[in-house]
């Protein structure tokens, strides 16, 4: 009777197990580690009206660690987001023998697995309140009752003590003993801090499992093909950049675009999967510098055999100048034929190897000179027969119109999203995680639908998705590291990519954020190359319109 009595009855206990319910609640939903521990010791203090606390978490090194601690009367607050470190050391659960420390409360609640609940610490006998006496003494606070709860997991482990300080009368305000009832309601919240605290590390585990491993897959991109893991790295940070100002634009048609922390985080796993079927991509096509690439540079192969023709023309010239030589001749004619002979042997070499580089559009002048010297010199195989000086597969690749690459290599390359998006779409992905084959599937589609691999329109794709399509454009346009090519400068890169607006290429309302919210320059000075970094005419950018008003 005394006990309801001082609780104010059957109704307060009603409401305060009201209150715990609702506690539960909000425990359960709380993602931050920090907020979460911090609400769970507010909300002990709340439901037992303690006016002081502690939570500590179980260490690795069999220690409880202070992670937050609250006093009413004093103003304390420390841990969590006060930003106020605790002074105090870890309490060690064993002596430097290995014998359990049973003089410290809150060792002893874990050592016995049961809650400890003391009237005044000051006449209880058994336990060390020497720690206790000596912060009273300086603070001129007065710790009387205690209540020590451990928290335990789902699996019986004792991951956390909860401990509370100076319980009050609801009605006098004086400092009294905790009640039965507030054990017992200290305890029911323990054991559910406890499991929300459990399933949230849980979860952030599995959180980073899961990252480690999207990393590891471009770790071995990048180990199998350097010129890919900056992309694949590059790419997603440039996303998010463009996705956090639509979100933050309050002007044009994408001004009502919005994203949670939810939106962020499933944005970002599509942004570091966006190639990952890459993996599948064979590397001599991936970097394929230049157009007679394969394992190694074939140009190699037919400066040889430009050296062989060469040889020949002077051991045709060196036996005319023998027989020369017989007939007391000087030689001196001969000695000028076969120069005009290598003369333009050299200038074919130079041409052909200028033409395999591959860094501008071929002209038809220059397609058909190489079909010319295909025909032009023959030289002997392994077996003495005479064959043509470039075979039918070295033609293709070295008139390949534009870049290093033929149709087929294309082809292949472009494969990869196809690849990735049948790798995305075969995992069971979480509902809030069920749109990321979808945002990274959809990088090299067009607006005009002209794209790949689905030849999606603009109105088929989401926003993010479009995000993504300009992230990985302008990447490639400015990265440094490619085979093929050197960075562009900012004002070349968002020349380009003005045109593709024009051209229906890209999303001309997130074209206009980027050059709005100068997305550009936030970019270039965490990844470009100083000499990259020029003075950008915002107003000679094709495609370029002022932000509305």
């Amino acid at each position: 009777m005394n006990d309801l009595g001082r609780a104010g009855g059957g109704k307060d206990l009603l409401k305060r197990l009201e209150q715990l319910n609702r506690i539960g609640i909000a425990l359960s939903q709380e993602k931050d580690i920090t907020k979460l521990l911090e609400a769970i010791l507010i909300a002990a203090q709340e439901i037992t009206r303690a006016d002081g606390g502690t939570l500590y978490r179980m260490t690795e090194e069999r220690t409880l660690k202070f992670e937050i601690m609250r006093n009413g009367t004093l103003g304390i607050a420390m841990g969590g987001t006060s930003g106020v470190e605790i002074p105090f050391y870890p309490i060690h659960l064993y002596d430097k023998e290995g014998r359990p420390n049973l003089s410290m409360v809150a060792a002893y609640a874990v050592h016995h697995d049961q809650s400890i609940n003391i009237a005044d610490a000051y006449t209880e006998e058994g336990f060390d309140f020497t720690g206790t006496k000596s912060f009273d003494k300086k603070t001129g606070y007065r710790s009387r009752s205690f209540l020590t709860v451990p928290m335990k997991n789902h699996e019986g482990e004792i991951i956390g003590v909860l401990q509370l300080i100076n319980t009050k009368d609801p009605v006098t305000g004086e400092v009294v003993v905790f009640s039965d009832a507030d054990q017992h309601l200290a305890e029911s919240l323990a054991s559910q801090a406890a499991i929300a605290l459990t399933n949230r590390l849980l979860i952030n585990h599995l959180e980073n499992l899961f990252e480690s491993f999207i990393n590891l897959i471009n770790a071995a991109i990048d180990d199998k093909s350097p010129y890919t893991g900056g992309h694949c790295q590059r790419v997603p940070a440039l996303t998010m950049m463009l996705a956090e100002a639509v979100n933050g634009c309050k002007v044009g048609p994408l001004r009502n675009f919005s994203m949670t922390e939810r939106d962020r985080y499933e944005l970002k796993i599509a942004g570091l999967l966006h190639d990952c079927g890459k993996v599948t991509t064979p590397v001599h096509v991936v970097d394929k510098a230049t157009k007679l690439q394969t394992i190694f540079d074939r140009i190699a192969l037919v400066d040889t055999r430009f050296e062989i023709v060469k040889r020949d023309a002077e051991i045709a010239a060196l036996r005319g100048r023998l027989k020369e030589l017989d007939r007391g001749g000087a030689g001196g004619a001969l000695r000028a034929q076969l120069e005009s002979q290598l003369e333009p042997i050299e200038n074919d070499r130079d041409f052909l190897r200028r033409v395999n580089v591959g860094g501008e559009a071929m002209k038809d002048d220059d397609v058909a000179k190489v079909q010319e010297i295909a025909k032009r010199y023959r030289w002997h195989n392994p077996d003495g027969e005479g064959v043509d000086f470039l075979s039918g597969d070295e033609i293709r690749n070295l008139t390949i119109r534009y870049g290093t690459l033929t149709p087929e290599e294309r082809s292949i390359i472009n494969h990869h999203i196809e690849v990735t998006i049948q790798m995305l779409e075969a995992l069971p992905w979480p509902k809030h995680l069920k749109n990321v084959p979808e945002y990274a599937g959809g990088h090299h589609e067009r607006m005009d639908g002209k794209g790949y691999p689905r030849g999606l329109t603009r109105e088929q794709m989401s926003i993010q998705a479009r995000c993504m399509g300009i992230a990985d454009i302008f990447e490639a346009l400015t990265a440094k590291d490619r085979p093929y090519k050197k960075g562009k400068t900012l004002t070349e890169s968002l020349t380009i990519l003005g045109r593709f607006k024009l051209n229906g290429h890209i999303d001309p309302d997130l074209f206009d954020v980027f050059m709005w919210e100068r997305v550009y320059e936030k970019y270039a000075r965490q990844f470009l190359d100083p000499d990259q970094i020029d003075e950008v005419d915002v107003t000679r950018i094709p495609g370029y319109v002022p932000p509305p008003h």
